[in-house]
């Protein structure tokens, strides 16, 4: 029943009250209790994370039922309505059970073994205790960290490590499936070198490459050379192919940019004079011709302003110039094959094998019906045992998807259901993702086990891919304990569905040291659990590390266009300013990384103020002052600054994005 307030609306009355609280004592009476039943998992808990790992159970408890429509009735009563409890669950339930027997005039206490040992505050300052003891002590003025990837570069470049320290990295990222030991070193030198000069720490984070289960190797393309004239938007040349003509006996290369490079005989390479033309029948039987521009000591240089397709054995055709034929002729020597590709409809079937034979595209008839499927092979054939048919599977990263039809003892027939437009292609070395199979797959692999005796040496921090289990967590546990004394900190690399299902117990296990992490691999996450699901994956792994006090990186194509090609997206500026819900955020590499790292240190600046975690942080409002008639507003006009006065909203410089 409800009562009537003064102005003659509805209140809550004390039946509605009961009802709020005999909901929220028996949630909290499940929470004590599923917390008696971890204690075997409690008990192997570091003491650093021990009243984390009980909030954490505390939270598992909390989230088992829907709470939305006990949420109403709290915000009813004008209480919280828990949507913020993740850093201290059961402070918050006792925090509400207080008011709600005070409103019922009640007397109540917990008891004393089940008081809330993290309150407010504490919850608070275990996460950033946490943090700085993964990650390091935070910029002044931005608390969020930035990691970068090191580019192969980074290894003989010593002014790139110290331009992305200086402008604010606070995470060497080195991925161990690229380049090797020695110039892992090289770069964590580099950065050491950095250090001293600037005055900054960074730490050093060692990603271990995993099990990459890709697409095989395909059989050659065809050796075919495209030799293309630049053209404007009318189709005139603005400017024609460069050919290099060298020796097929001692071919060398060309002395400045070539759109191909032929080998020809260098008998007949000797007699080509500047300005004389040399003919020939490309592969499409079209007639074109190479204008000879420049003769060097080892080569011609060569002009053609319209396209040729050459293949080896092309005849050329010398002529002298006007008046003067000549019967000497040439055929192209050897071309290097091309890359060769697999182009796939909807509806097409893809054979995938056990073995790394090369594999090779579809044959068709004279009808254009297909006769051989396309087929390709799969770098880790134990995935063979674990697929079923009806399962899903995607390959590059979501571009392809399609259903297991059929599985074989030597391969597994894939029907190709993604719609397309067009027709897609798939090329070798490329990722395939099977997110509804339960892959029997170690997290670590013979490769990692030989690199991490140099990440045990080297880095603070130890990012494990592809952890789908508790026991891959402990298997890394186990490697770095055999190593000696020195352990790094081990970061959960949550990039499958499994990984995402298995978080609670990885994340309990992971505690079991004195220092973690985790890190959303928004990419193959995102193949994995769908991409309309992504977003949601995302703020679920949040929460369950919030409540677990476990920092948090927040990676895969942050800032990417801008890294890659100078220039961000408005969609990338509104994901890099979501980083604020992580404790930190990765940036790839690519040519504009440093001005990358430039611009996001300046919008987790910016952002510091407005949020933190998933709270808004109210900040005083620029904008609340412009009303008209409202105290201020004239001054505003009459050119004086808000925020000179108030938020601190100055405008910053402009990154130079050409730097």
């Amino acid at each position: 029943m409800t009562k009537k307030n003064s102005t003659g609306g509805a209140c809550p009355g004390s039946a509605d009250i009961e009802g709020v609280l005999s909901e929220l004592m028996a949630i909290r009476a499940d929470m004590v209790a599923g917390l008696a039943m971890s204690q075997p998992h409690l008990d192997k808990v570091h003491a650093n994370y021990r009243d984390s790992a009980r909030n954490l159970l505390h939270y598992l408890a909390l989230r088992r039922r829907d709470l939305r429509p006990l949420q109403l009735r709290l915000a009813a009563l004008g209480l919280s309505s828990l949507g913020r409890a993740e850093s201290y669950v059961l402070a918050t339930i006792d925090a509400v059970l207080g008011v709600l027997h005070r409103l019922l005039q009640r007397a109540w206490q917990p008891a004393p073994q089940e008081t809330a040992v993290i309150d407010f505050a504490h919850g608070e300052r275990l996460l950033a205790e946490h943090t700085d003891a993964l990650l390091g002590p935070a910029t002044p003025g931005r608390k969020v960290r930035i990691m970068v990837t090191m580019p192969s570069e980074a290894a003989d470049d010593t002014l790139l490590v110290h331009n992305l320290l200086k402008q604010g990295m606070d995470g060497m990222r080195i991925n161990c499936a690229h380049d090797d030991a020695a110039a892992w070193a090289r770069m964590i030198e580099h950065l050491r070198q950095a250090e001293r000069s600037l005055g900054l720490s960074c730490r050093v984070v060692m990603d271990l490459a995993g099990p990459k289960l890709r697409t095989g190797p395909l059989e050659p393309g065809p050796a075919v050379v495209r030799i293309r004239p630049s053209r404007d938007v009318y189709g005139r040349v603005t400017a024609p192919a460069r050919v290099w003509l060298t020796s097929e006996q001692s071919p060398q290369l060309p002395p400045s940019p070539a759109s191909a490079c032929l080998p020809v005989p260098s008998t007949w390479l000797a007699h080509l004079r500047i300005g004389e033309l040399v003919k020939f029948t490309d592969a499409r039987d079209a007639q074109r011709a190479f204008k000879i521009v420049d003769v060097a000591e080892h080569g011609c240089w060569a002009e053609v302003t319209k396209t040729a397709y050459i293949v080896p054995g092309t005849t050329l055709r010398h002529e002298r110039g006007e008046g003067k034929p000549d019967e000497r002729e040439c055929r192209i020597g050897a071309l290097p094959p091309g890359e060769n590709i697999l182009t796939l409809r909807k509806g097409d079937l893809l054979v995938l094998t056990r073995d790394l034979k090369p594999g090779r595209p579809a044959t068709y008839d004279s009808a254009g019906k297909i006769l051989t499927p396309a087929v390709i092979g799969c770098t880790i054939a134990e995935v063979f045992d674990d697929v079923r048919a009806g399962q899903s599977i995607w390959f590059d990263d979501g571009k392809i998807g399609g259903v297991v039809e059929k599985v074989e003892k030597a391969r597994v027939l894939v029907r190709i259901t993604q719609d397309q437009l067009k027709a897609v292609n798939l090329r070798a070395n490329k990722g395939i993702n099977l997110p509804e199979s339960d892959l029997r797959l170690a997290a670590m692999t013979a490769k990692d086990i030989e690199d991490l005796s140099f990440v045990a040496r080297h880095a603070d921090i130890v990012e494990l891919s592809f952890a789908n289990s508790a026991q891959d967590v402990e298997l890394l546990q186990q490697n770095l304990a055999s190593l000696g004394s020195r352990q790094p900190a081990i970061v959960l690399k949550i990039e499958t569905r499994r990984g995402f299902e298995n978080l609670p117990a990885m994340l309990l296990t992971a505690m079991r040291a004195p220092c973690c992490g985790v890190m959303i691999a928004r990419g193959d996450l995102a193949v994995e659990c769908g991409f309309e699901r992504l977003a949601e994956v995302q703020e679920e792994i949040l929460w369950l590390c919030e409540a677990a006090h476990v920092p948090v990186i927040w990676a895969t194509q942050v800032l990417e266009t801008l890294a890659k090609e100078g220039r961000p997206s408005r969609a990338e500026i509104t994901d890099a300013a979501m980083g604020l819900r992580a404790e930190c955020v990765m940036l790839n590499k690519g040519p504009y990384v440093v001005s990358a790292v430039r611009v996001l240190d300046d919008i987790l600046r910016r952002m510091h103020a407005h949020q933190a975690k998933k709270r808004s942080m109210l900040r005083e409002l620029h904008l609340a002052h412009m009303l008209p008639g409202e105290p201020g507003a004239a001054a505003d006009r009459s050119g004086h600054s808000v925020s000179s006065r108030n938020d601190g909203l100055q405008a910053a410089p402009a990154p130079d994005l050409r730097r």
